[in-house]
């Protein structure tokens, strides 16, 4: 096998145009998994049954259901429904939603883990339970959890390219479109495998690095 320099060179603007759509979902997959998260949270913690019970079977349902069939779900059963989105809209529709079940669990160990006597400062102060909970107990909640969120972010990261199989291309989809037309697969797929990691791992030693300097 021969490396082909030529063919990485013609693979680029299509490389391009695939992080671009990686990131794409990335960005905006992930503000919808920390906000979406942060609800699922606040509602499990509800004196409401009717809230904290339907929430909690939502929740369980999407994070022990596969995110791919997910993603078919939403592309290709919800249009029966008259409800039509993109591909791309599909893929961080999808990708958000299914690690907010995650970053839910994420922010109730963060809750959980602010000690009670904060909570009890409130009381003795008759603060108001909205101010409680923005001006006190949210905010060491979530510097105690934004490492764990991180890594969630390189997951979502590494998942990203499930959205191809529903037509978004991203980085991988674009090179198996572009080996499917070039019959040349080492190439394309090489360069989004080394694309991947040039990401991620530096993703990962900030957020170990982040890690240490809140625990401290």
């Amino acid at each position: 096998m021969q490396w082909d320099w030529s063919a990485v060179g013609d693979f680029m603007p299509r490389f391009w145009d695939g992080v671009l759509t990686t990131l794409q979902a990335l960005v905006f997959g992930s503000l919808i998994a920390f906000a979406l998260g942060l609800v699922w949270a606040l509602a499990q913690r509800s004196s409401l049954k009717v809230v904290r019970w339907p929430v909690t079977a939502v929740t369980e349902f999407i994070r022990n259901t596969p995110l791919l069939v997910q993603l078919f779900f939403l592309y290709f059963v919800l249009p029966e429904w008259n409800v039509t989105f993109s591909a791309l809209t599909t893929g961080i529709i999808g990708l958000g939603l299914h690690y907010s079940t995650y970053t839910a669990e994420v922010y109730r160990a963060g809750i959980d883990g602010v000690p009670a006597g904060q909570w009890e400062a409130c009381t003795a102060l008759s603060l108001p339970r909205a101010r409680t909970w923005l001006a006190v107990i949210l905010p060491q909640a979530i510097r105690r959890v934004v490492p764990a969120l991180g890594n969630y972010v390189i997951a979502m990261l590494k998942d990203s390219p499930m959205i191809a199989t529903i037509g978004a291309l991203d980085m991988l989809g674009q090179a198996r479109q572009f080996s499917a037309i070039t019959f040349l697969p080492t190439e394309p797929i090489t360069v989004v495998g080394i694309a991947f990691i040039l990401i991620a791992y530096p993703a990962s030693l900030l957020m170990r690095a982040l890690e240490r300097r809140l625990v401290r």
